[in-house]
């Protein structure tokens, strides 16, 4: 079974910035997209910034030019670098790998921005 494991999460303050990192194990198929998530206290959960195994990515408007999320195959890891962070950016980040046929999910990293 594939396994998901996020790190890298903090409370960090406006204008500032976090990695995060999220690692994968276990049978991965080779054609896949990977992402991360994120959901805030009373909202649904939302897509942040996918990447497939080619390096296509996809961001959300919110996080346009401020995030960047990438992957190292070599490792089975996948990253999100964000920078200028707000307070609406607070949420439990997730970590998410689609290979069409299953979907996997990490266990979510905290990510807080306040003064």
């Amino acid at each position: 079974q594939v396994q998901l494991v996020e790190s890298g999460g903090g409370l960090v303050q406006p204008g500032g910035s976090l990695r995060l990192s999220c690692a994968a194990s276990g049978s991965i198929f080779s054609i896949n997209v990977m992402g991360w998530y994120r959901q805030a206290p009373g909202k649904q959960r939302e897509l942040v910034a996918t990447i497939t195994e080619f390096g296509r990515t996809n961001y959300a408007d919110s996080v346009k030019g401020r995030f960047t999320i990438s992957r190292d195959d070599a490792k089975n890891t996948v990253y999100l670098q964000m920078n200028s962070l707000k307070p609406e950016d607070t949420a439990v980040y997730y970590c998410n790998l689609d290979t069409f046929a299953r979907n996997y999910w990490g266990q979510g990293t905290q990510v807080t921005v306040s003064a």
